[in-house]
């Protein structure tokens, strides 16, 4: 199987600048695995907020992350400077998939891509549609 092509910068819509810390590299001189998890989830949070979708408190929208992932392209790690770039790959009408990229100082080539898939569920933890405010702002993400 063909490994694919890092993507380019072009194909985002949206960008946040995550700086890189001491404490995000392993043993190998490299960022952790699960830092990367932890800058894709920091990226989507931070842009839902901008865009006034609650992540927090009683009035929050509820979103379940049930698949992510990541593939790696170029080891970053401290003190590089990410841009992580944003696009919407899937809206449904309950769940939704955002691409993450990550840009190492100011790099056009992702240096990794992940991407987590969500559910908007109800109080139950039931699957349900998302709300139209929150379909058009995600709309937003689209390439």
């Amino acid at each position: 199987m063909a490994r694919a092509l890092p993507p380019e910068r072009a194909h985002f819509t949206a960008f946040r600048t995550l700086p890189t810390r001491w404490a995000d590299n392993d043993a190998y001189g490299h960022m952790n695995n699960a830092t990367y998890f932890s800058l894709f989830d920091t990226a989507i949070s931070l842009w839902q907020m901008e865009q006034g979708i609650l992540v927090d408190g009683p009035e929050a929208a509820r979103f379940l992350v049930v698949e992510n992932g990541c593939t790696y392209f170029t080891e970053v790690g401290f003190p590089d400077i990410l841009q992580a770039g944003l696009r919407l790959t899937h809206l449904g009408t309950t769940s939704f998939r955002i691409d993450v990229a990550l840009f190492r100082n100011g790099a056009d080539t992702a240096a990794a891509l992940g991407f987590f898939a969500q559910v908007h569920v109800d109080t139950s933890g039931r699957p349900t549609a998302l709300p139209e405010a929150v379909r058009a702002v995600l709309s937003g993400l689209m390439i």
